[in-house]
């Protein structure tokens, strides 16, 4: 078998390709984040309904993901993988041209089934193609498009509506992810190392259900639940706040607030070295305590306050997440790749249930209702991670004793 190289023309347009997948997927998921106020306004709904544009996109592709990854085993990656970001970015100029919010909904659905396909399989390819000692830095430019992708989409998007609209500030999107499935159409490699297997129903099954068996695995679904359930409550109505009185921000102010999500680039690689000297347990309770301290402080009616504590809110939750994902591949004995996208089926259904809970909240108790139930779920975080912490324990002692 041949694996690409660091260092090779072949491995930099690799990497180029998959930063701009990455790109492509949050961009697309994330830009309808900040333009949920002028869904209210334009379509006379409430926010909670306005968060749907949202939601049901991350509910489908969560519910997706488990099907293109198992569909990929038999049909191959890069096909799957072009066709999904093709699909997602025409149905995303589409959807700008929505004449109500039915509409609106009924192609975020087909953009959220469309760029499962992406995430799905993009590891799985990482994993075959890139040689072990090269893999890090190749998955590293992937999560880094992720990252940017979300913050240029929520940002873009922002900015545009203010000017001239939510239908143009779509469809922009829809543009640039064009060109960006163009560039990794043509940059990608087909793949060398993919062996096409049979798909047998059954067995994918049985390997599911015997994750779930795993009472630390469930504890890290759980978490990554609760984790984005959080992340896209707070985001989803922290709009609302700033453009209501007394902040009375413009469109373009608070969309440029989503640019504290980069603090997660850097908190991910100060937890991953924490990790190496102090143990998961230890670093995932401070990362935990960050982030509800975060939380609380948003209830500051001190606009520096309130928007210090996103950014240790975001500083925290990338930081428990990049633990909590990574533990999943760690625990996983079997299908490690099947076990992780339960945890991304999980996360990402926890974004939807958060999001569309939150609105419920916003509606009845205001931004106060709000970070209760955020304060709720990381509350249930904490009491996850304590039984974690004691299953771990357990099975260091049964392994003694062995």
């Amino acid at each position: 078998m041949s694996y690409i190289q660091q260092g090779t023309p072949i491995f930099r347009k690799t990497s180029f390709a998959f930063f701009a997948a990455g790109f492509n997927t949050f961009a697309i998921l994330y830009c309808v984040q900040p333009l949920m106020p002028e869904f209210t306004r334009d379509f006379s709904i409430s926010p909670t309904i306005a968060s749907f544009s949202l939601s049901i996109t991350t509910m489908v592709l969560a519910i997706s993901m488990l099907v293109f990854g198992s569909l990929s085993e038999s049909w191959g990656r890069k096909p799957i993988m072009v066709i999904s970001m093709l699909v997602a970015s025409v149905v995303c100029i589409f959807t700008a041209f929505s004449p109500n919010f039915h509409f609106l909904l009924a192609f975020r659905t087909i953009e959220g089934i469309s760029l499962a396909g992406l995430p799905s399989i993009a590891m799985a390819y990482l994993g075959e193609e890139i040689e072990s000692k090269s893999l890090g830095t190749a998955m590293g430019l992937y999560i880094c498009g992720n990252a940017i992708g979300a913050v240029f989409g929520r940002i873009f998007s922002g900015m545009l509506s203010d000017y001239f609209g939510w239908h143009i500030a779509i469809g922009g999107i829809g543009i640039i992810s064009l060109v960006a499935t163009l560039i990794f159409w043509i940059s990608l490699p087909p793949s060398q190392n993919f062996k096409s297997r049979q798909l047998e129903i059954g067995k994918l099954g049985k390997s599911l259900i015997d994750h779930l068996k795993d009472p630390g695995l469930v504890c890290l679904y759980g978490m990554g639940f609760l984790l984005l359930g959080s992340n896209v409550a707070l985001f989803n109505y922290i709009a609302y706040v700033l453009l209501e009185k007394p902040y009375s921000l413009s469109q373009t102010l608070v969309s440029w607030i989503f640019l504290i999500m980069i603090i997660g680039m850097f908190s991910s690689v100060w937890t991953g070295r924490l990790v190496d000297s102090q143990g998961k347990q230890k670093i995932l309770i401070i990362n935990l305590l960050i982030t509800l301290i975060g939380v609380c402080s948003t209830l500051d009616s001190n606009l520096f306050i309130k928007i210090l504590g996103l950014g240790l809110f975001t500083f925290g939750f990338f930081g428990s997440h990049s633990i909590a994902s990574s533990w999943v591949g760690q625990r996983a004995l079997r299908n490690k790749a099947q076990a992780s996208s339960l945890y991304l089926f999980l996360y990402y259904s926890g974004s939807s249930v958060g999001g569309t809970v939150g609105g419920v909240f916003w509606s009845v108790f205001g931004w106060g209702g709000v970070i209760g139930m955020n304060v709720g779920f990381l509350i249930l975080a904490f009491i996850l991670s304590a039984c974690l912490s004691k299953i771990v324990l357990k099975s260091k002692k049964v392994t003694k004793v062995a």
